[in-house]
This record gives C-alpha cells, sequence and structure tokens, in this order.
C-alpha cells in the first residue's frame, strides 16, 4: 500500500497547495481535529479548516479547487454525509483523500487516494487514525513549504503507540476512582485547550452522552471565564484534561477557580505521562491528544461497568432510519 510520504508528495509535486480541508462527523471529525490544530499552528502560508460533513457541502467553500487537500474520514468508509463530501470535494476539482478502516468502503469510491488505518482489541491499535491524521498534517507541511521538526516528529509517531499502551496500566486505578465518584453524576463539565481541545469534546459527546448517556457539557478553558464558571459550585462535577503544552496556563488557570470553590474536580495530567521527557516539548504538545486516549478509553469502560451500561448500548444509532 501506498506510504503516507508518498502519497503527499505525489499530490505536492508540481500543484500549488493552498487549503487543506479536514472532514467528518462525530469522533471522526474530532480526530481530524489534531490535523487541523498541527498545520493552523504550525504553517505560514497553508489555509486550513475543519468541517461537519454535511456543513461542508451545504456552505460550498469558495477555495475549494485543485488548490486543495480534502482529507475526509469514516471508521467504516460508510458515514453518508462524508461519502457525499468525497463526492463533491472530487467535482470541484480537490485532491481527496479518504481516511477509513475498510479500504473497499463507500468513502474510497470517489476519493483520488485512500490511507486506511488499524482498529483492533488493543488500545495503540485504536490510535492508529490520530497517528495517521497527524501523520498527512506533518506531510504536507514538510512537502509544501518544509518543517524543521520532521525528522523529529515523525521518531515521535513512531514511537508513540507503544507509550500510550505503557499508560494503560497506570491508568486502571484513577479510572476506578473516577467511576466510583461520577457514576451517579447528574452533569459532566469536561474541558481542556489546544490540540486536547476535541479529545474533551468526544469524550463528552460520544463516551458520555452516546455511549453512556450521560449529561455532559464541554467548552474550551480559554473559554472557562467567559460563561461557564458561572456553574462552578460546590460538588459540581468537572473533568479537566490538562495540557504539557503551551495553552497549560488556561487549564491551570481553570482548576484553580474550581478548586477554590470546592468542586468534584478530576485531573487527568499528561504532563503525569512524561512526552516531554522523550523528545522536544514542541513535538510532545502535538502528541498529547495520542497518549491521553487510551486512559479516557479506560475510565469510560470503568464507569460502564459500574453503571451496567455497556459502551456498545444504544437508543438509536444504527437502530432506525433518522
Amino acid at each position: 500500500m501506498t506510504s503516507i510520504h508518498d502519497i503527499i508528495k505525489t499530490m505536492t509535486d508540481g500543484s500549488a497547495i493552498e487549503s487543506v480541508y479536514w472532514v467528518g462527523c462525530g469522533a471522526s471529525r474530532s480526530d481530524l481535529y489534531l490535523g487541523y490544530y498541527f498545520l493552523n499552528n504550525e504553517s505560514h502560508r497553508i489555509k486550513t479548516s475543519l468541517h461537519t460533513a454535511k456543513e461542508f457541502v451545504l456552505t460550498e467553500p469558495a477555495s475549494l479547487d485543485e488548490h486543495a487537500i480534502v482529507i475526509a474520514c469514516s471508521l467504516a468508509g460508510a458515514t453518508p454525509e462524508t461519502v457525499e463530501a468525497v463526492s463533491y470535494a472530487r467535482s470541484r476539482g480537490a485532491h481527496v483523500i479518504a481516511l477509513t478502516h475498510e479500504p473497499e468502503s463507500a468513502l474510497t469510491k470517489d476519493a483520488e487516494k485512500t490511507v486506511v488505518f488499524t482498529w483492533g482489541d488493543t488500545y495503540s491499535s485504536k490510535l492508529d487514525k490520530q497517528i495517521k491524521v497527524l501523520q498527512l498534517a506533518v506531510e504536507i507541511l514538510h512537502e509544501v513549504e518544509g518543517y524543521e521538526l520532521y525528522d523529529t516528529m515523525t521518531e515521535g509517531l513512531s514511537r508513540i503507540g507503544d507509550l500510550a499502551e505503557e499508560t494503560v496500566a497506570a491508568a486502571q486505578k484513577p479510572a476506578a476512582a473516577f467511576a466510583e465518584k461520577y457514576k451517579d453524576t447528574p452533569i459532566l463539565y469536561v474541558t481542556s485547550s489546544g490540540p486536547m481541545e476535541q479529545i474533551a469534546w468526544s469524550f463528552c459527546q460520544c463516551l458520555m452522552m452516546e455511549m453512556q448517556h450521560i449529561p455532559s457539557s464541554t467548552f474550551n478553558a480559554g473559554d472557562f471565564f467567559h460563561g461557564p464558571f458561572d456553574m462552578v459550585k460546590e460538588n459540581v462535577d468537572y473533568l479537566l484534561l490538562m495540557n504539557d503544552g503551551r495553552t497549560r496556563p488556561m487549564d491551570e488557570r481553570a482548576l484553580a477557580f474550581m478548586e477554590r470553590f470546592h468542586t468534584n474536580v478530576t485531573v487527568v495530567d499528561v504532563k503525569d505521562f512524561g512526552l516531554t521527557e522523550k523528545m522536544p516539548a514542541r513535538v510532545a504538545e502535538y502528541l498529547n491528544p495520542i497518549i491521553i486516549s487510551p486512559t479516557l478509553r479506560i475510565y469510560a469502560e470503568h464507569i460502564a461497568e459500574l453503571r451496567n451500561h455497556p459502551l456498545t448500548y444504544r437508543s438509536y444509532m444504527w437502530k432506525m432510519e433518522y
């Protein structure tokens, strides 16, 4: 199968790439955020944006043309809105990459290239989608304008799966405590910032609301003092995902306020995983979302077990037309 490096090199060879669009729905869209965030922070010239698939089609971005790359993600490759977005982008002349676990799925039919990620029983295998998202962003940046930390980031990405597996054993005890603390919560507020903003979103929307039917709300820690902090009361339930990077001061400020008013706050701190001890801080920052993901999955598994509510249970999804 063609490597991500070769795919991007072919697409950018002789083609003036100006825009990169990341398109998906639900958890697939939130996993694409890391690629968007990296390019938005590291590129001098590339315009990049993140879209939910149907809105991408309905709003018709003006710069969607032969100078754009569209990366569309769907786990099984069957999400109708994302399949439609691929066809639409190709009709506008854009380069389109389908990112999926199913190489022969509907998502790949009109795509120019396909990148397949693994999705297995191990925690590290479930990280392959996020790893490939960041690989795509890194390769695009490097080919279009150069990236001085390319070799270091490539090495970090090759190691992050094994490093994430190492966090799993250490997560069992705090995950059990989290489940006991929040199993009967009336609502769980989840917050983070920077590259982990959408990790907080997916934990709230997918693991809590979709898979556990627990009312949950999420917001960027930078917005905490612009509305959400008025919900801070004693014993109100919060989960704070603490970055080890440039946006950490926002997370720390939010935590200080929560502790000041004695909320029930649980902190999952990426700094405890020691990434910055193994690689440069500017590279480790973008790996924060990948290393924390298996820990949060364990948190969800423990709360599901205590509530006798399997993560596979759904009320409507896959059960009816909607």
